[in-house]
């Protein structure tokens, strides 16, 4: 489909307002024709990923420098996060400074570029979202498939490079999830009772393989906000669907499929690979300020009996800190990262951790795929019950 553009958004893909423009509205272009959008809409807030050095690389590096010299954001735009958390590189003696160089021109070039540095996969922890049916651009999953599917929003599961031509020119192509009329023709049956937060990120997982941009979940009522993240983060790891609704009764035209013992044996399976693990490691996606509360509580009177490194952003942890969360977690030796998380960072690699500890479904994938550390699965009152004293 050939995309009608505005005369200013014409002018700005011809080149008349600069090479950064430009750049910008070729990407968008581009993803608008491949994904069929009629025209380029408006949006209040982009949400940016392709910011951890492991994933972009040096040409990610040296593309952020060159942009940010002229490039600056028109619209709110936040930040995933980094690979470390600079005020603890002490603490990893194994992390190379080249890596240390190249991450911190990332954070630069974003913030010249008027980026806010929340450097978190949970944006939807430090801001209050804005009125459903509004317009934004998440390329980090979890955060997509929450704001479509929690904050009533409405984003496409969006590239690196499309939400940042978004957040330069405030636009993204008007395609799939941003209209009204999707269809949702697949309803997944919950047949677990009682679920905690590693089975609705097993659920997720499972969403994410067999659904296609939507699905329908019945079986379950609303789930508290740990699970809700859990499910956010499992279906944003494995496919492309990008929304979920909770329903009570089921379309008889839409195809059922069911997730119970046998399928979320499977998604258990393929991810815990190990019988238990040298570290812990809590927060993927990072933790918010009431899952924060809700382990401090539990830690009470214990202490860890090995490593455990948990993720937050620093807004969420600076609030956690004024309540005295902190302070108790820290007291029962854990370790609070912010501004990078569990997924991707070189805080953790085969030299030093053969595996790893964790209720994620999300950081499972990584860690088994992509950083080659093995995980043994738990949810976390069975992480707090056999890790601690």
């Amino acid at each position: 489909m050939i995309m009608e553009l505005t005369s200013e958004e014409n002018a700005a893909l011809n080149g008349e307002h600069g090479d950064t423009l430009q750049t910008a509205y070729r990407i968008l272009v581009a993803t608008g024709e491949a994904t069929n959008a009629e025209k380029l809409i408006p949006i209040k807030w982009a949400h940016l990923s392709g910011v951890n050095y492991n994933t972009i690389g040096d040409a990610g590096e040296q593309f952020l420098r060159e942009l940010s010299k002229d490039a600056r954001v028109k619209v709110k735009a936040t930040v995933n996060p980094m690979g470390i958390d600079f005020d603890h590189i002490s603490e990893f003696n194994h992390i190379d400074d080249e890596f240390i160089k190249k991450q911190a021109s990332i954070r630069d070039s974003y913030i010249r570029m008027g980026v806010e540095p929340t450097f978190s996969c949970t944006p939807y922890d430090i801001f209050d979202l804005p009125e459903k049916n509004t317009q934004v651009s998440f390329a980090e999953s979890n955060a997509a498939i929450f704001a479509n599917s929690l904050g009533g929003l409405k984003t496409n599961k969006e590239s690196a490079f499309s939400a940042l031509a978004s957040a330069i020119t405030g636009k993204s192509p008007y395609s799939d999830l941003r209209k009204d009329d999707i269809t949702t023709p697949m309803t997944i049956r919950m047949k677990m009772d009682n679920p905690n937060e590693l089975d609705f990120g097993m659920l997720g997982f499972f969403a994410g393989k067999v659904g296609d941009t939507s699905v329908n979940i019945s079986g379950v009522s609303q789930p508290n906000r740990r699970s809700c993240k859990a499910l956010c983060g499992g279906m944003g790891t494995s496919g492309t669907c990008a929304k979920f609704q909770f329903i009570d009764s089921e379309d008889e035209k839409s195809e059922k499929v069911d997730f119970g013992k046998e399928e979320m044996n499977e998604v258990f399976d393929e991810l815990n690979t190990a019988e238990k693990g040298d570290i812990i490691t809590l927060g993927s996606p990072q933790l918010g300020l009431e899952e924060l509360s809700d382990l401090s509580k539990m830690l009470k009177g214990k202490s860890f009996e090995k490593r455990c490194l948990i993720f937050c952003s620093r807004a969420v942890q600076e609030q956690a800190r004024t309540l005295d969360y902190i302070n108790e977690i820290e007291r029962a030796g854990g370790e609070i990262l912010s501004d990078c998380c569990t997924c991707l960072t070189p805080l953790i690699d085969t030299n030093e951790t053969d595996a790893v500890t964790t209720n994620s479904i999300k950081g499972a994938y990584y860690l088994n795929n992509s950083t080659g550390v093995n995980v043994n699965l738990k949810p976390l009152t069975k992480i707090i019950e056999d890790e601690t004293k």
